[in-house]
């Protein structure tokens, strides 16, 4: 007899298809399934606001006796509820609780149309039963808002303008049997543009037509400026910052566990917002971009507490409906996230690390770089490593104008790996190298043209942030930097220093060796093909002239579908696609005072969150990316 038994299920005991009808779905399938049945039930209020009534329909000797303008009035309602209603479906998956309010009071108003205007008790109906289904499935639409952007204003306002003209030409022919003369396009494309203003156009019609026609063009130019009014002026709910205390409490996790992660002093940037773990020994920061909550980097502090902040970071993400993410993970931090969420983990590239004590000029894989420093060293410059902390106000401001004048783009970059500010006074610790020529009249090296920064990778290590030069200057003032930072380096008591990013670096070095496959061969050459646009191979042969050691880097996503929203999320937070509407010079505000996110979870206690991605590109050599 077995020690142990194992208890078997009596044959016929699982659940027939139609006991699992009868259930229902499961409840993560609601969201979707009601998105869907309330865009279907939009279109129907849509087509029957567009289209003529039945005039045979038994209730319509019925509908003869209310008055004349009802008519025309119910036209129009049902085209604006059902276009409500397509705007609202994507709020419904999303769980959100807003959409699931207006929704629920939508509803109604489309079934009363559909009866009095198209006589249709099935499309009534059909209103009525997902009414029903939303009111039963209420507990699944808990989602709270997102972060607010302007650019939702003006993206409703081109789309809605967009599908207000072409909707507003299909309503204009439907009627065509009604039509006074023949109009051309051009006609009716003038009767719809005055219609959306809610004059009357050059279009003639006999009967009611010309009442319901008129109504239904001037509701959809007032749905077109109600909701873009709205979503311009709607109350703030605004993205969350990093806090002083927060600030306060993550330095403290960085002065015990900073030595781990190369990217954990970009936690402090102060466009991110924090998760910390119930003990408070771990950190999770991170930014909300387009839906999706992106954190860069691995957990900040006790790598025994990161489960703790790595909850607390799914709770929020769900709290809101929004797409988990990280960006830039180590491989032990993959593996902990996978573990503890069951997301999934793709290599995204490689960080060049360089071992100051290994790191030499000498020898021949080092004699490009040699002799370039060489060169320009010739030419007149010198270099200059310092503490933040030991730099003036006065040349730091020089240093800081500098930064802002060299920079490539309109907007400055970065996220994941970039800290977004020199020379605060708390980051006293940061290093910069500074390269100056010689004036040639006084012989004094006080002409700027370059600058390295870099933040702390722990006690001992240093982790580059940001690269900017003069475009006059001389080619090279990277390396030359770069070179003078690791000679340096021992000076400042650090031993290793974290370089750029290489994305996709193990396919570039595989696919050019002998005996790479056509698949690995082919990626490759999609790669090089991209980095006309992107810095992609030459970022990697940058890397690779100093020798480093390569440490993977990961992304972690919750679903194969979620990658192309994820990586343009990156983009946006990076700075490579800006959907932000900035204001009016003369409206911003001067001082730069950021507010705390109001809303909470009520049993997390967390911030809410803003945006992410990659980072700025500078002539011939970009910071990290």
């Amino acid at each position: 007899m077995p020690d142990t038994l194992t208890a078997q299920k009596p044959e016929g005991t699982s659940p027939s298809r139609l006991q699992r009808i009868m259930h229902g779905p499961h409840p993560d399938a609601v969201p979707a399934l009601i998105a869907r049945a309330c865009a279907f039930v939009g279109l129907l209020d849509v087509v029957a606001g567009v289209f003529t009534r039945f005039r045979h329909s038994r209730i319509h000797s019925i509908m003869e006796v209310l008055p004349g303008a009802l008519g025309p009035f119910a036209a129009a309602l049902s085209l604006s509820t059902g276009l409500l209603l397509l705007l609202l479906a994507h709020g419904l998956r999303r769980r959100k609780r807003r959409a699931w309010r207006a929704a629920v009071a939508l509803l109604p108003i489309g079934a009363l149309t559909q009866f009095v205007y198209r006589h249709s008790v099935f499309g009534m109906s059909i209103s009525l039963v997902l009414l029903v289904l939303l009111v039963r499935h209420r507990r699944e639409f808990t989602a709270l808002p997102d972060p607010r952007s302007r650019w939702r204003a003006l993206a409703n306002f081109v789309l809605m303008s967009a599908g207000s003209l072409g909707l507003g030409v299909v309503i204009v022919s439907a009627h065509g049997g009604q039509i006074v003369g023949d109009p051309g396009i051009t006609d009716r494309l003038a009767h719809v543009l005055y219609g959306l203003f809610g004059f009357e156009g050059p279009v003639d019609y006999t009967g009611s037509a010309s009442s319901t026609v008129g109504f239904s063009l001037g509701a959809l130019g007032l749905i077109t400026a109600v909701t873009t009014i709205y979503l311009a002026f709607r109350p703030e709910h605004p993205a969350a910052r990093l806090t002083e205390e927060d600030e306060s409490r993550l330095r403290v996790l960085l002065d015990k566990h900073g030595r781990r992660d190369s990217l954990g002093h970009f936690a402090l940037r102060r466009d991110k917002a924090v998760v910390f773990s119930p003990s408070g020994k771990a950190a999770v920061t991170y930014r909300v971009v387009s839906g999706v909550m992106l954190a860069s980097g691995d957990p900040i502090g006790d790598v025994e507490a990161w489960p703790g902040a790595i909850e607390r970071f799914m709770d929020e993400a769900k709290a809101h409906s929004w797409t988990p993410a990280v960006m830039g993970c180590s491989e032990t931090g993959g593996e902990v996230w996978t573990r503890e969420t069951g997301l999934d983990a793709l290599e995204l590239g490689d960080e060049a690390v360089v071992d100051v004590a290994d790191f030499s000029l000498a020898g021949r894989a080092m004699r490009n770089v040699r002799q370039m420093v060489k060169r320009i060293e010739r030419a007149g410059y010198e270099t200059r490593v310092r503490r933040v902390r030991d730099l003036g106000e006065a040349e730091l401001e020089r240093v800081r104008r500098a930064a802002e004048d060299w920079r490539g783009t309109d907007t400055e970059r970065g996220f994941s790996m970039a800290l977004g500010r020199i020379g605060d006074a708390t980051d006293g610790d940061c290093l910069i190298a500074t390269a100056h020529k010689a004036d040639e009249v006084r012989g004094e090296y006080d002409d700027l043209k370059a600058i390295l920064h870099f933040v702390p990778w722990g006690p001992d290590g240093a982790s580059l942030d940001l690269m900017r030069r003069d475009r006059s200057a001389d080619p090279g003032m990277n390396e030359l930097l770069i070179v003078a930072a690791l000679q340096a380096a021992p000076k400042f008591g650090i031993t290793r220093v974290s370089l750029n990013f290489a994305m996709f670096r193990s396919a570039l070095a595989r696919g050019e060796k002998i005996g790479a496959g056509p698949v690995l061969r082919a990626w490759r050459g999609l790669l090089v093909f991209l980095s006309r646009w992107f810095q992609i191979e030459s970022l990697y042969k940058f890397n690779a002239k100093f020798q480093p050691r390569w440490e993977p880097r990961f992304v972690v996503y919750r679903a194969s579908g979620d990658l192309p929203r994820i990586g343009f999320a990156a983009m946006q937070a990076e700075g490579f696609v800006n959907l932000a509407l900035p204001l009016p010079r003369f409206l911003r505000r001067r001082s730069a005072a950021a507010r705390v996110c109001a809303h909470t979870v009520a049993d997390v206690g967390v911030h809410a969150g803003q945006d992410l991605a990659w980072h700025a590109v500078q002539h011939d050599r970009p910071p990290r990316t």
